[in-house]
């Protein structure tokens, strides 16, 4: 039947971008994780309050803002060894998220579960920090990361009927 032929490769196609869109959304997270990580291991044995104070003029942010003010404290009161833990943990996260973005572009199965589980396992994580500090941001990647596990796991199901 040639018009169900042409409504399934539609629908495939729709599907292949979507998942493709989702392993764009990975890779992005993982870029960002990479700049975080390397650049806070370049802060160690440093002034990391020194260097977080130049930023702060350097893009002409308000040193008096509540959050900017938080994060020069937090800067002041950093150990090498807090700033090596999230230079590491920002790596690590960074492969992970590189791992399942590449795996997603790829069209992988196993990918698909990694992400699942990787990503449903972090929304109860995602879920106190809103309710600890809510935020825009924060809420609106909590979204994004619900409708990515609700979309994969309808895909792994859905393909394994289809098999």
């Amino acid at each position: 039947m040639p018009g169900t032929h042409g409504h399934t490769f539609r629908g495939k196609s729709s599907h292949k971008g979507l998942l493709r869109l989702i392993a764009i959304f990975k890779l992005l997270k993982a870029v960002l994780l990479i700049a975080v990580g390397v650049g806070v291991l370049k802060l160690l044995h440093k002034d990391v309050a020194g260097a977080v104070e130049h930023w702060v003029e350097l893009f002409r942010l308000d040193p008096n803002n509540h959050y900017i003010d938080a994060a020069l404290e937090k800067a002041s009161n950093a150990t090498p060894g807090k700033i090596k833990e999230l230079g590491l943990g920002s790596l690590i996260y960074a492969a992970l998220f590189l791992t399942e973005g590449i795996g997603l572009w790829l069209e992988k199965r196993w990918a698909e579960w990694l992400t699942v589980i990787v990503t449903s396992s972090l929304v109860p994580i995602e879920i106190y920090e809103i309710h600890r500090h809510p935020s825009p941001v924060r809420i609106a990647v909590l979204l994004i990361n619900i409708a990515i596990v609700a979309y994969l796991v309808y895909r792994i199901r859905n393909n394994k009927k289809m098999n």
